[in-house]
């Protein structure tokens, strides 16, 4: 059986790397007339450093300001994703690809990510890496390396060229 591609989950952490990716899915979703759902995570602080922001800020006004960054990463992404396809105008006629929606939340990116493509119901999800070194990788770990090693749903991860 020949799998349907129809809903496409892209995670995105707005870097040259991620806008090169949603190239990848943008082309696919015209291609198999897919829409794509993009995710952008927000790294929570450490708990102790929020206990500190808290303290010093108050309750009231640290959670505004948590709510006003959620808001602020929301319109990023939404107006990326309006450049992206004044870029695409550029090569096809129109923005064919159907956005179906933007989420963002906040975690770890890796957790979020692999809840999202569970309880989606998405058929692919996409998203960029940063071609660290081994070493690197194995320092720091990588996102992408996670979300590859523990999703059940497939997942296409993008490089960013070396001349980009």
């Amino acid at each position: 059986m020949i799998p349907q591609i129809k809903e496409i989950l892209y995670a995105t952490d707005l870097s040259k790397n991620a806008r090169f990716a949603f190239g990848y899915a943008a082309s696919l979703a015209n291609s198999v007339g897919a829409r794509i759902t993009i995710l952008h995570v927000l790294e929570e602080p450490s708990r102790s450093a929020a206990i500190r922001l808290e303290s010093l800020l108050g309750e009231e006004r640290w959670r505004d300001l948590q709510s006003r960054n959620e808001q602020d990463v929301l319109d990023t992404v939404k107006a990326r994703l309006e450049t992206f396809c004044d870029d695409m105008k550029k090569e096809l006629v129109s923005c064919p690809f159907i956005v179906k929606g933007v989420l963002v939340k906040q975690g770890d990116p890796a957790v979020e990510i692999l809840d999202e493509a569970d309880t989606g119901n998405y058929d692919l999800a996409v998203m960029g890496t940063h071609g660290q070194g081994v070493l690197a990788q194995a320092m720091v770990g990588s996102t992408a390396r996670r979300v590859v090693r523990m999703s059940r749903t497939p997942v296409m991860v993008i490089r960013l060229p070396d001349d980009a």
